[in-house]
Order: C-alpha cells, then structure tokens, then sequence
C-alpha cells in the first residue's frame, strides 16, 4: 500500500493553481487522491491496532483525515486550499486530547510524527511533573526506540523555565518544551514505494515507547 503518483501529482498542480475555479474543475483529481489518502490511513490504521492498545479498526480515517479546505478568515495568506493531505489518528480521530499518530503527506514535504502537541493545561502539568520525577523512564523509553532526548521537536519551547521549575534543574530543557514530538521526515519516493506502509509502520513502532510515556504521565 502506498501513496499514488497521480495523488502527488495532484498536490503539486494544485499548489500552483491554488483557486477555486481550478478546484472544481478537477473535482475528479481531487477525490481521486482523497480516496487514496482515505485507503493508506486505513491500511494505518489496521496495522496500528496490532501493535498499540490505544488503536482500534473502529476509527475512522474519515474522521481523522483534516479538511483540504483552509480558513483563510484570519490568515493573510488567502489561497483557498492546503496543498497536502493531513490526518491525526487517536482513539477519536483526531480530536483526542492526548497522544496521537500524525501523518503530513505532501510532494517535497512529507513527515510523520509522534506525541502530544499543546497539550491542555493539566496534561502540561501532569508531563512535566513525570519528566522531573522520572526523566529516566523518558531516557529509556526513547532508547528503546533508538531516539534520544535530544530528537524530540525544539519548535515549540518556551524562553524561560516554566512556573514552578529553576532554572538549574538538570532537565530545564525538557521541561521547557509546550509540545512533544518525535517525527520523521519521507520523501515522496518513499511514500510512492510499494513499502510506504510498512515503511510508516516500522518508524511508528519505534516512537511508541515514547508515546506510553506520556500516556503514562497524563494516567490514559
């Protein structure tokens, strides 16, 4: 199972033609490449709930696939259409407040990743109390994955130590960290192969110790 050229052909003619009059006139492509992203998410999907407790075949990829369509209402950048496909697989689609699977499939752009991305307050909280008391069940995690501390996404990191934490702390640079992430990034080759899914699965596997971490920490 993989993702068809014909789908990144799509996306590529779309981000160059990024207007409404182009969309409907292939309508076709579009659903064309919808089904295909809709059938890999469920090939996903399938072969997640073999190996993590937290997925079931019940999900629906629908539900976790995100609309192409962007709210441009308060983005000065008005093109009607994103120029990828995106899906987040949790126990509830993508709406899980939680831990989830994230797939961004786009022709020179693809990634996928692991963990919980602004997590509400309380789970905040409850994450980095773990990481304080238990940083070492952290380590040991992501090693069991062959990842390191160190892999896991600086994007989303505060400037100073969070409320509560000194700025000595062994672990301040974990602790700073609003959102946390493992990804991988793909190429389209990749994700056109005949192995794509397996592909996926197997750097997936890898990040679930680290997904259990904080599941553990959030008591899911």
């Amino acid at each position: 199972m993989h993702i068809e050229k014909s789908t990144f052909d799509f996306l590529v003619q779309l981000k160059e033609n990024n207007n409404r009059e182009w969309f409907q006139e292939n309508k076709a492509s579009y659903e064309h490449a919808h089904a295909n992203v809709i059938a890999f998410i469920e090939g996903i999907i399938q072969e997640l709930s073999k190996i993590d407790p937290h997925i079931n075949t019940d999900i629906s990829a629908k539900k976790c696939l995100f609309r192409i369509y962007r709210d441009v209402r308060f983005s000065k950048n008005k093109d009607p259409y994103k120029s990828w496909f995106a899906a987040g697989i949790s126990v509830d689609g993508r709406k899980l407040a939680g831990p989830e699977y994230y797939i961004h499939i786009e022709p020179e752009g693809t990634f996928i990743a692991v963990g919980y991305w602004r997590p509400e307050k309380q789970h905040l909280e409850a994450i980095r109390q773990e990481i304080d008391y238990s940083a070492e069940e952290l380590f040991k995690a992501l090693e069991k994955g062959g990842w390191k501390a160190e892999d896991m996404s600086s994007e989303d990191k505060l400037q100073r130590p969070p409320a509560g934490y000194a700025a000595d702390n062994e672990h301040i640079e974990l602790l700073k960290h609003r959102s946390f992430i493992l990804h991988k990034n793909l190429t389209r080759k990749e994700m056109e192969s005949p192995k794509a899914l397996e592909t996926i699965i197997k750097a997936y596997a890898s990040m679930i110790p680290f997904k259990d971490f904080i599941h553990q920490a959030i008591d899911q």
